[in-house]
Parts: structure tokens; sequence; C-alpha cells
């Protein structure tokens, strides 16, 4: 699935990111990858308490490696502060969305500890994003609906509810919070939200139109960055290649790190036989799974002989995922059976599991391209009739659907 963004968060996702954008302890958002992305089968104990076990990624001069530095002081100083205790937990779910490394989610958890039986209606906020993250949409609902009945005012809180139902098909619920943020007063957001259950729905066209205005009004850079990237991916569904790089591009030149942004603009030129620009653009996130899918799949592509290790490496992910029970991105282990082991069957057998929690135009897509290679339509039955339902209007699906209908006895 898809970014969720600090302003406008109505995720694609992931999710990644898909995101795309796991684990029960160590959570992920919408449909990236879980715990460390170089974790191994089983867990070591460290001889010592001083050891290093791992280093984050960080660059010279890096802002939000001194902004996270800056919290974890003013925290260690007023450790009853909840405010402080927010930002912080908040810094810490905005780095493993930037970045697509869970480890921040685990930081961001153990913060919130001290006051899990003394939340505020901003710490349920964080931890609802924590819990969605993982894929518990259930229990992030319930954190969503607590934070507004503490602080009915709180629009972030619907922003995510708006998300988690978007993600599920939900629609009605979509809409009723959509207005809910309007009646807030949120123009962007609302617009925002509006845009989206468009697009999804079967109005491409409004969606645009209602993006472009939310873009219009919007007065910082995250949202920004979030409306030209949802705007790329619309005017990709609608078949307008122009369109759809000027905004990615837009969203690029903001020069803020988003996994899910890398993400879209990567599935682009990979839709478009862009390979090379996937390679170049992706060499330095090999640590997020969506990402490094994405570049393996671009070299393999241009038959690199880097390939051959990332496709070993994306195979050495999920399988310690297995191990440790962790099922939240099946939607990229499909892709990676389609597209980099050429093993539809399987691919199948996980887009069908995936797409029982996640129904998102990507999830859909997985579906029935794993069914279309595998000859076995009705295994896609709930990907076509969301799409003749929602009237999702992506020319991709609708032909892919429309041969998958042929095969049908």
């Amino acid at each position: 699935m898809y970014r969720s963004l600090k302003k406008l968060n109505f995720v694609a996702p992931q999710r990644l990111v898909q995101a795309g954008l796991i684990a029960r302890g160590l959570m992920l958002c919408l449909g990236l990858a879980c715990a460390s992305p170089h974790s191994q089968a089983a867990p070591r104990t460290p001889r010592d308490d001083a050891e290093v076990l791992a280093r984050l990624p960080t660059r010279p001069g890096d802002a939000s490696t001194q902004h996270l530095a800056a919290l974890r002081a003013q925290v260690a100083q007023t450790p009853t502060d909840a405010e402080a205790t927010r930002a912080l937990a908040q810094a810490y779910f905005d780095q493993a969305m930037a970045q697509g490394d869970p480890r921040y989610i685990g930081y961001a958890q153990a913060s919130l500890q001290p006051f899990a039986k003394t939340m505020t209606a901003e710490l349920l906020l964080v931890r609802g994003q924590l819990k969605q993250y993982s894929h518990q949409f259930e229990a992030a609902l319930a954190d969503f609906a607590a934070a507004l009945q503490a602080n009915p005012q709180l629009a972030q809180a619907q922003a995510w509810r708006g998300a988690i139902f978007l993600v599920q098909a939900n629609y009605p619920a979509a809409r009723e919070v959509c207005q809910a943020l309007h009646s807030l007063g949120r123009t962007a957001l609302g617009g925002a939200c509006q845009g989206l259950l468009q697009a999804y729905t079967g109005d491409l066209g409004r969606a645009q139109a209602t993006l472009q205005q939310a873009l219009n009004v919007s007065t910082d850079a995250d949202s920004q960055l979030w409306l030209h990237t949802r705007l790329g991916e619309v005017a990709h569904w609608r078949g307008q290649p122009v369109q759809a790089e000027q905004h990615f591009k837009a969203a690029l030149a903001l020069g803020l790190d988003d996994g899910y942004l890398l993400a879209a603009w990567s599935d682009f030129l990979l839709d478009t036989a862009r390979p090379a620009e996937v390679v170049q653009l992706l060499k330095p996130w090999e640590a997020s799974d969506s990402l490094l899918l994405r570049l393996a799949q671009a070299e393999q592509q241009l038959k690199l002989p880097a390939a051959a290790a990332h496709r070993q490496a994306m195979a050495n992910r999920f399988e310690a995922a297995r191990l440790r029970g962790d099922v939240t991105h099946r939607a990229e282990e499909a892709r990676f059976e389609m597209h980099l082991r050429a093993n539809p069957q399987a691919a199948l057998t996980l887009a069908q599991a995936n797409y029982q929690v996640q129904r998102e135009p990507r999830d859909a897509r997985i579906l029935l391209e794993a069914a279309l290679a595998a000859q076995a339509p009705a295994q896609a039955q709930a990907a076509l009739d969301w799409l003749r339902n929602s009237g999702f209007e992506d020319t991709r699906l609708q032909s892919m659907a429309q041969t998958l209908n042929t095969l049908t006895p």
C-alpha cells in the first residue's frame, strides 16, 4: 500500500509503500516490509550491553537525525511530559515512513509504553498510526475513535480513519470521513479524502480536479508532496503519461524523502519501459523491501548482474518474515513471485490472501495479473467484483478483467 502523510494521510497502500510500505512488535505502515530489513531467521543475543547491533542509515548533516536526537534528549529530561513523548514517537513514525525502515516503529512503540494507561488524544493518534502500520486496522480504528472522543476536533484522527476505510474499500464510511473533515474546516485534507474516494469509485476526471483544488490551497511541503504523488497516479491511471510525469517530478523536486513517492514513480517508470531510470533512482534505497523489490525488477528487465543478488536478498527477507509469523507484506511477496520468480501460482495464493485485507488498486492489479498468468479467473473473482462495482477506470485493470472474463466457463 502506500504513504500515510503527516498532513494528508490517505494511503495508497504502502504501501512503500508500498506503501508499500510490519512485525508484531516492530510494526510497519500499510504495505511496507517488517522488522529490520536485514534481520536473520533466528535472533541473536548480544554478548555485551555495549555491543552495536545495527547502525541506522544517516547522512552528513541530516536534519532529521539531529531532530530525533533533540527530541530524545527532551524526553530524557522530562519523561512524564506527554507532549514531548508524542513528538518523539511521531518523529520516529515519520522517519520510518520516509526511509522504509521499520526499526523506527519499534522505537516509537517503546517510547509510548510509559503512557500505556494514561493515553491522551494525541498519543492515541500516534499509537493508532503504529497499529495501522502493521495492518491491525480494527485496533487502529479503535484508537482513532478514542482519540476523537477525547478531542472531536482532531482532524488527523479522522484522516487516518479515512485512509483505512479506503484501503478496505469501505467507501460509504470513507465518504462520511471526507464530510467530517470538510465540517472541521480542513479544506485541503477534506479535498484529498474526497479526491481519492472519487478516484477509487470510477470518476478519475473529477478526482483529478478535486485533488488539484486541494493542491492549490495546500500550504506545506508534505501535503504538496502527497497531492502531487496522487495526482501523478491518477494521471497514470487515466493514460496521461506527460501529466503523470510532471506531477511525480514536482513531488521529487520538493526534496523530501518519501518511500511511497519513490515506489509510485518507480512503478510508473516500469510501466512505461524505463527500467534504467529505476535502477539509478533506487540504488541508495536497498534497505526498504518495497523499493528493493522494484530495483530488482528493473535490474532483471535489464539483465544486470545485480539482479540475482537482490532476488536472493528479497527471498531471504520474506523467509525471515514467515519465521516471525509476519504476513503483512503479502502484496510485495506476490509481486516478487510473479515478476522475479515467474511463479504465478504462488503469486496468486499470496495475492488472494492479501486481498482479503487490502483492496486498493495495486492489490487488485497483482491479483488480476497472477490469475491471468495462472489461467485461473475464478481465483480473482473478488478483484473482478470490486472492479465492476467500483467502476475504477484504469485501462490496464479493465483490460485484464475483460481477458479473465473470456476465460470464465
